[in-house]
């Protein structure tokens, strides 16, 4: 990959397009990352280098407390202007275009006809309006984990996990739907999420993938029965004939029409393949494909993820497989609340800008590790993995007279990467871990040589970095390579791109040993603060507090 054309994102300068044997074949595939945010979008080369990247934002809506939506018309809008900067700085674009891949957020849902046509606003997985809907569908009596049992037995023989207490998933949305707004789910011919909207805007034509799928939890995910449920869209109440058809996430699923070609500036015709999730994209863009090899993703939230031969689910550490968009491969993600938030958080705090090149810069201003320095607990929005509990909070603990700014930078970064050590450390129960390989690191904190250090120190794994921000365009690219003849499968494609750019972290002896201080007292403090953070939030419930 080259880390130094990605980093290049100010649109100034065209780029070099790389030489071919073939002056006539596809040179480039064109990715797109849908976040909550905006879009990343990219011109990857047949070695799946990143020649050239550029970012768009849009809005995010919120109508009311706990809703979040986005119109799709700005998702399309922002790629077009993404696309128009592209091509001004790589020339041959256009000719040398071979295909286009989309890869987005998820568990979102956006509602259109029978011709295609939006319906309402998108509502994008961050919207929690239907969280009473969600626990009336999941938490009746009897109940284990907070969970019905019945209902949870059926959910994860199925489908190897089930919606969420919070109403952030696809199924609890659309009940909302139907009971709020008649007349619109009335209308609705198909529930897509972000991408598969996406793929309709470009193509015309309606269909999702696997993880998309999955993640409605309507999908049976069971070895050789893979595709809709009967009974689990019965049991929600959902129609199972609104739900799009599953497609492999490399298949050539259409062709850019004349209107979409028109609004990109590209010609007609250009491949698009189905695509996928983002979380799905960013596993394979961190290279680590073998089942079994771990990566972290360390964004906004962070996880810990990987490929496995089977499905696998734990209910203690609220962690399981969900299914990816290629043959169905079972892809494990235990994902945690907080990571670039709480640096966000923190240099709001402060007073100064919360963007990634900010919070990086503010990394950079940590004070050198000691034993005297805060201990910070990062559950500033509660936590996920490996204890699923919203009613968590954070602390600094330890604090003194003469700590400085730059202690508290320490102690949230050393925080974050020991929770995420506690995160690791549970999944490499797992049968089948590589425990011995290196530890891919993505995501936009991951452009942080302090953070990945200290995730390394923490550990006691190598932590490897290439392009961490953009490591998605490059997962969602491979998707496309079998089409273009460039690789056997995606996984054949991540497997052979060069990695030159490469740069290793090595678990420093002295800084570990200090760490392993810092663990023993990080799990003290939480065996402490699990249960406070319970009563505490039980108390501020029954008194009329809140806080969430």
């Amino acid at each position: 990959m080259d880390g130094e054309t990605a980093r290049n994102d100010d649109g100034n300068e065209p780029v070099e397009p790389p030489r071919t044997r073939d002056d006539a074949a596809p040179s480039y595939v064109l990715t797109a990352d849908f976040g909550t945010g905006g879009v990343k979008v990219g011109v990857v080369d047949r070695t799946l280098a990143l020649r050239a990247v550029t970012v768009a934002d849009y809005p995010l809506r919120h109508p009311a407390p706990m809703w979040a939506e986005q119109l799709p018309a700005d998702w399309w809008s922002a790629f077009a202007g993404a696309v128009a900067d592209l091509a001004r700085r790589v020339p041959d674009l256009r000719e040398r275009i071979g295909a286009i891949a989309f890869s987005a957020q998820m568990c979102g849902v956006v509602c259109v006809d029978a011709a295609g046509t939006v319906l309402r606003p998108a509502i994008i997985w961050l919207d929690k309006r239907a969280a009473e809907i969600s626990r009336d569908l999941m938490c009746r009596f009897p109940t284990v984990h907070g969970y019905n049992l019945w209902r949870a037995l059926i959910w994860l023989r199925i489908a190897n996990g089930g919606p969420s207490k919070n109403g952030m998933d696809p199924p609890v949305k659309m009940l909302w739907l139907r009971d709020a707004e008649p007349d619109v789910w009335a209308a609705t011919d198909k529930v897509l999420d972000v991408r598969d909207w996406l793929v309709l805007r470009a193509t015309g034509r309606v269909c999702t993938t696997a993880d998309a799928a999955n993640l409605t939890w309507l999908m049976d995910t069971r070895p050789g029965r893979e595709g809709w449920s009967e009974r689990l869209c019965r049991l929600v109440g959902v129609p199972i004939d609104r739900l799009p058809e599953i497609v492999e996430g490399g298949e050539v699923v259409g062709r850019l029409t004349a209107d979409a070609a028109a609004d990109l500036g590209l010609p007609p015709g250009v491949p698009v393949v189905a695509g996928c999730g983002d979380v799905a994209a960013t596993a394979l863009g961190s290279g680590a494909v073998d089942d079994g090899e771990l990566h972290v993703y360390a964004g906004t939230s962070s996880w810990v993820g990987g490929f496995f031969p089977d499905r696998r689910v734990s209910m203690r550490h609220s962690y399981a497989t969900v299914t990816a968009p290629i043959g169905f491969r079972p892809l494990l993600i235990a994902t945690q609340e907080t990571c670039g938030g709480a640096f966000a958080w923190l240099a709001d705090l402060f007073g100064g800008p919360t963007d990634d090149d900010a919070v990086g810069t503010l990394l950079a201003e940590a004070a050198p590790r000691d034993l005297d320095a805060p201990l910070f607990l990062p559950w500033l929005a509660g936590e996920r993995c490996p204890i699923d509990d919203e009613r968590l909070r954070g602390a600094f603990l330890g604090l003194r007279l003469g700590h400085r700014r730059g202690d508290l930078v320490r102690a949230a970064i050393d925080g974050t990467v020991l929770n995420l050590r506690w995160a690791l450390e549970v999944v490499g129960r797992e049968r089948g871990v590589l425990h011995d390989r290196p530890l891919p690191l993505v995501g936009g904190v991951g452009q942080s040589p302090v953070f990945a250090q200290a995730l390394a120190d923490a550990t006691g794994r190598t932590v490897l970095t290439t392009t961490p921000r953009f490591a998605g365009l490059i997962g969602v690219a491979a998707l496309a390579a079998p089409a273009l003849g460039w690789a056997a499968d995606p996984f054949a494609a991540i497997r052979a791109a060069p990695r030159a750019d490469v740069v290793e972290h090595r678990p420093d002896p002295r800084r570990r040993e200090l760490l392993e201080l810092r663990w023993a007292e990080f799990e003290s403090a939480r065996r402490r603060l699990v249960p406070w953070s319970a009563r505490r939030q039980d108390g501020l419930n029954r008194y009329g507090g809140g806080g969430r």
